[in-house]
């Protein structure tokens, strides 16, 4: 019975870890993947393999998403948005936080950035951070965590 009970638990465990939220490290170190990935295969290819929803850069509650600098959504895996324009969406807090990301980029190359986004587990509105980077000349990917 022993056994039993430790093998539940074990089971029980693993389980809770594996749909635990991911780490901003995680994310930063997947956009990085991401990156080597379309230096390897070139642009195009790399944002076909995002829109995925079985893609090799989607892993439990974190996936890679593209967008162009005019704000369109070129890949993701998760919501049918690729070829919405969301420049101007703003989050509950009133960030645009896809102006934001090109922003980042633009200015800096790569980051972080802060808004609000639904929680897929609660649906929830909630606090999100997203690390984002330059592919190409004028797109963007980014990989997300919540706080």
């Amino acid at each position: 019975m022993n056994k039993l009970v430790t093998l539940g638990a074990s089971i029980l465990l693993s389980a809770t870890f594996s749909f635990a939220d991911s780490t901003q490290a995680q994310a930063e170190a997947l956009v990085k993947e991401g990156v080597a990935f379309c230096k390897e295969v070139g642009v195009a290819k790399c944002v076909e393999e995002f829109n995925k929803p079985e893609s090799k850069f989607v892993r439990d509650d974190l996936y890679i998403w593209a967008n162009d600098f005019n704000g369109v959504i070129t890949a993701h895996p998760k919501k049918p948005l690729k070829g919405k324009n969301l420049l101007h969406y703003k989050d509950k807090d009133g960030t645009e936080l896809f102006n934001e990301f090109i922003k980042k980029v633009k200015a800096d190359g790569s980051g972080w950035v802060d808004y609000v986004w639904a929680h897929p587990k609660t649906g929830k509105q909630t606090p999100k951070t997203s690390f984002v980077i330059g592919i190409g000349e004028d797109q963007l990917i980014g990989a997300g965590v919540y706080k």
